[in-house]
């Protein structure tokens, strides 16, 4: 394994070697490099409210001196695609021009060359189920404190507003299955949220698909949660097919499992605006 070329102090050093390797291959030959990004609580802090969830005030500029020196910015998210834009602030930024969202795990792609969302037809249980959300809760006993969030092509359930938010998640993960099960969704936990949306796509499957679209020799993913794991497992898939990875885990106390895999783990978003920062000024030195 080479050393480190370009190497700032600002740049942190990954716990394993193949996350070592895919730092130097991603400095190296920043041009055939893919940048991907989870948005809450990896771009954007987690907030009560989804909806009033922003990215990081640093996190934009730093996109922005990145992007020019790589071969592509994705951001990977379960949000719709274009809310993702408006809560990243992503549209119309210069250095931003071939940015993609990858909204709703991938269903839905947004690109900043042409400014428009392409996306299937949604699936009609997305919309049965949340007809049925609010009186299914009300007969469970716990809708006080839940927070159901629309996501167009999925719907979610918070608990992070419940008296006791970790006991009102585990309460609601069996019965909230069988509601998905009966619509032909499935479930997705999260950091105090249960996401119930369509099979067949998720982070990973997006992730891969769009690495190999670019036909980048190295790609970071960094994320926070449990949806998350998929891209990670795709980054180690990708290694063992010969191609560079590096996993940056946004770190939280909430989820073990990402910082247990990462090959670097940085606190929160602010940290990861950071690593960007030192990523875009060693590639340009």
């Amino acid at each position: 394994m080479g050393s480190l070329p370009h190497r700032t102090p600002d740049l942190p050093t990954p716990s394993t070697p193949a996350g070592r390797d895919g730092l130097a291959a991603l400095l190296a030959r920043p041009g055939q490099a893919v940048i991907a990004l989870d948005f809450d609580g990896t771009l954007a802090e987690i907030v009560p409210d989804p909806e009033q969830a922003r990215a990081h005030p640093d996190a934009v500029p730093a996109l922005a001196a990145l992007a020019p020196k790589v071969a592509s910015v994705a951001v990977v998210t379960g949000r719709p695609a274009g809310v993702a834009v408006r809560y990243g602030g992503f549209a119309g930024v210069p250095g931003l021009e071939h940015l993609v969202v990858l909204g709703h795990y991938g269903a839905e792609r947004w690109d900043a060359v042409s400014g428009t969302v392409h996306a299937p037809d949604p699936h009609p249980g997305v919309a049965a189920v949340r007809a049925e959300l609010p009186g299914f809760l009300d007969e469970l006993g716990v809708w006080h404190g839940m927070w159901i969030e629309e996501k167009g092509r999925a719907v979610a359930v918070h608990t992070r507003r419940a008296a006791d938010p970790a006991a009102a998640f585990e309460a609601l993960r069996t019965p909230l299955a069988h509601l998905a099960a009966r619509h032909g969704l499935i479930v997705e936990p999260g950091r105090l949220v249960l996401e119930l949306r369509p099979p067949g796509m998720d982070k990973g499957v997006a992730l891969a698909a769009y690495v190999r679209s670019v036909g980048a020799t190295s790609v970071l993913y960094a994320g926070d949660d449990l949806g998350d794991l998929p891209a990670f497992a795709a980054v180690e898939k990708l290694r063992s097919e010969g191609l560079h990875g590096l996993l940056v885990c946004s770190g939280s106390s909430e989820v073990a499992e990402l910082s247990e895999r990462a090959d670097v783990v940085v606190d929160g978003p602010s940290g990861v605006v950071g690593l960007l920062a030192s990523l875009a000024a060693a590639a340009g030195t």
